[in-house]
């Protein structure tokens, strides 16, 4: 009962910051980046102007209920959006660089079920990028339609960016060979962090261990140089087109990136 005392103000000032978020917002939404602001009445779908205060709550609420509950990834969501502006515009940066990471700019294509030929994925070959991928889909029981919608960027091209952060993810989860449970969420951080910079990632590889039994920390001491090091090697993982990539080998595809073999150890 004296954690939900103490949870009370934090939710309650959420609430006051961002009622859309707790009101809820359709993830899948149809509404692209290339939408006319008009169209929407904001900078882009889904947008929530707010101020200086209500980010810094947005912040300091988001972090503590994603410490509290790892498994809110609303919150971790919120969190994101609300303290990762460098890292977001590093990583801009990044992609405009690069003649793969500028067209995807320029493209914004979107990683969701609509888009996607699920079935044709079944049948490619294993070992295949897509084959895999829906694999990982179906054994973990996620879709990226589960992604929230990126509200609180006041940038339109930067609220693109994380949204293509997000919706990449549980690629990333697919390179990385890493299911979803907390030591595979948290090897994945680690590889986030060292690539994007981004808060969230680093305040998930930090505290995600707590989370976890005795038997998995020591297999996440063995994990995490690894992803440390791939993150490192690998090239920006937001200047590849996936949607390009579907019959290329998981193998080739994880050379190509930089990503270094991955250890035999079952997670």
């Amino acid at each position: 009962m004296g954690m939900l005392v103490r949870l009370s103000p934090v939710w309650r000032s959420l609430r006051a910051a961002a009622p859309a978020l707790c009101q809820g917002a359709c993830p899948g939404s149809s509404q692209s980046y290339h939408t006319p602001a008009e169209d929407y009445g904001g900078l882009y779908p889904h947008h929530i102007p707010t101020n200086t205060l209500q980010k810094l709550l947005l912040s300091a609420g988001s972090a503590f209920m994603s410490l509290y509950d790892p498994y809110r990834h609303d919150m971790i969501a919120v969190l994101g959006e609300t303290t990762g502006t460098l890292a977001l515009q590093n990583l801009r940066e990044k992609m405009s660089k690069d003649p793969e990471g500028k067209h995807i700019l320029q493209e914004r294509p979107r990683i969701r079920m609509s888009n996607l030929d699920i079935e044709r994925f079944r049948e490619l070959p294993d070992g295949t990028f897509g084959r895999e991928y829906v694999r990982f889909l179906d054994v973990n029981h996620v879709t990226p339609d589960t992604r929230m919608p990126v509200k609180f960027v006041d940038d339109e091209e930067l609220a693109y960016v994380a949204q293509r952060y997000r919706e990449v993810h549980d690629l990333m989860h697919t390179l990385l060979g890493m299911p979803t449970n907390m030591l595979g969420e948290v090897v994945v951080k680690w590889f986030e962090a060292v690539q994007t910079g981004l808060p969230m990632c680093m305040l998930g590889a930090v505290f995600g261990p707590l989370r976890l039994s005795t038997r998995r920390k020591k297999k996440l001491v063995q994990l995490v140089p690894w992803a440390v090091q791939s993150g490192r090697s690998a090239r920006c993982v937001l200047n590849i087109y996936y949607e390009r990539r579907w019959d290329q080998t998981v193998e080739s595809l994880r050379e190509e990136i930089g990503i270094l073999p991955l250890p035999a150890i079952k997670v």
